[in-house]
């Protein structure tokens, strides 16, 4: 979902600020232009050189630079979103009071664009009253406040207070964009929807330490719940092994095997306006699960297993058909050849019966785990609807442009 929006990204002095750098990283791979006002306090904790890399544009700190353009105001004028994390306590009191001492104040303040912002101090500053009221002033005026969480502090405190996840920050902030009309073509095309997606790779217990997996990290199926968040869905997430966090505004559920995914989805998509299968389901399963663990020295050289079909779970799924329901499944496929690739896409779609079918390639480089994804989507007839490539963000956009 490339919006190429103009984001404006503040980094205040606390420890957090090193997180700031993957809230950077997730817009410009949004297809975002980012731009970064650190305070100067923010640069003894995260430096300038990595904040440009990630950032791919220079890094503002000093409200005396670009004085002809007025670049303490153009910065804000451009903005679409600015996003202040981590968002200390002096930061949050500076806000509530209007004050523009630096560059980023001054961006702020000459900004009509949504301001998300992302606390993280001390459990005590926190609580501190001086603070909640600060808090209490920034949300009347319609500051969108992400957090903070509770969790490990510096040091050896823990509470209230620490920064939420980038993706969290993200996810809140892309549904700021959204609430603003200003993710073009997009707006709450999804709002008071109930969406059902499947995220990562089922894993078939052998015994206690072994199973049998895939190589799918869930990032498609997490991108396409951000997405559809930012759109104003609920969202059942159904989480199978990720290694990459889930949305927190997502209602995530979470399983290990085919069966018990199978379970957890046909649970969730009773009611759902959309399902899509985007999880990387085992075909097999072994016959029988070992209690204690296999060991070399009791099979020989050679161990055999008995391995039993997994349930065509998307198959059933169309087969129960509730009514208005938009279902989607994917087809991860090895076959180099575009057309063979294609012509098995068909079969599989006149085979499982789904309302579409997301075909991509997969291999040792390209597919799981990977950012980017090359996708070639069909409907019932077997005929091609979409084509998209690019990040995983974007070509979750494309898909969710077919439920909307």
């Amino acid at each position: 979902m490339s919006s190429g929006r103009t984001i404006v990204v503040g980094i205040t002095g606390g420890i957090a600020a090193y997180k700031a750098v993957n809230v950077v990283r997730a817009f410009v791979l949004r297809g975002d232009s980012v731009h970064v006002v650190a305070t100067p306090a923010a640069l003894r904790f995260v430096g300038k050189p990595t904040l440009e890399a990630i950032s791919r544009n220079p890094v503002h700190t000093d409200l005396y630079e670009g004085v002809a353009e007025v670049r303490h105001v153009a910065i804000g004028q451009s903005a679409d979103l600015i996003v202040v994390a981590p968002a200390t306590a002096n930061t949050i009191a500076k806000l509530a009071a209007g004050l523009a001492d630096d560059l980023l104040g001054n961006a702020i303040l000459a900004s009509t664009a949504p301001l998300v912002i992302a606390p993280a101090m001390h459990t005590e500053m926190w609580n501190n009253a001086a603070t909640v009221a600060n808090v209490a002033t920034l949300r009347s005026r319609g500051v969108i406040v992400v957090g903070p969480g509770v969790g490990q502090l510096t040091g050896s405190d823990t509470g209230a207070g620490r920064m939420e996840e980038p993706d969290t920050i993200v996810a809140a902030a892309l549904v700021a964009l959204d609430a603003a009309d200003l993710s073009v073509g997009r707006r709450s095309d999804l709002a008071g929807k109930h969406v059902v997606i499947t995220a990562g790779g089922t894993r078939e217990p052998l015994d206690p330490v072994r199973f049998l997996g895939n190589r799918s990290s869930g990032k498609q199926g997490v991108a396409l719940a951000q997405a559809a968040l930012a759109r104003g869905a609920r969202v059942t997430l159904i989480s199978a092994n990720l290694e990459v966090a889930a949305p927190a505004s997502a209602d995530v559920r979470l399983v290990g095997t085919a069966l018990e995914l199978q379970a957890a989805v046909t649970d969730a998509a009773a009611g759902a306006d959309a399902v899509i299968m985007a999880a990387a389901v085992a075909d097999y399963r072994p016959a029988a699960v070992r209690a204690d663990k296999i060991k070399k020295d009791d099979t020989g050289d050679t161990l055999l297993l008995e391995l039993i079909r997994n349930p065509d779970i998307l198959a059933g799924l169309a087969a129960a058909g509730q009514p208005g329901q938009v279902l989607i499944g994917f087809a991860a496929e090895t076959e180099p050849d575009a057309d063979r690739l294609l012509a098995l896409g068909r079969t599989k779609m006149a085979r499982k019966g789904c309302d579409f079918l997301v075909l991509n390639r997969v291999g040792w480089t390209e597919g799981f785990a990977s950012d980017r994804n090359e996708i070639t989507v069909l409907d019932r007839s077997g005929d091609i609807v979409c084509e998209a490539s690019g990040t995983k963000m974007s070509v979750a956009g494309r898909i969710l442009d077919l439920i909307a």
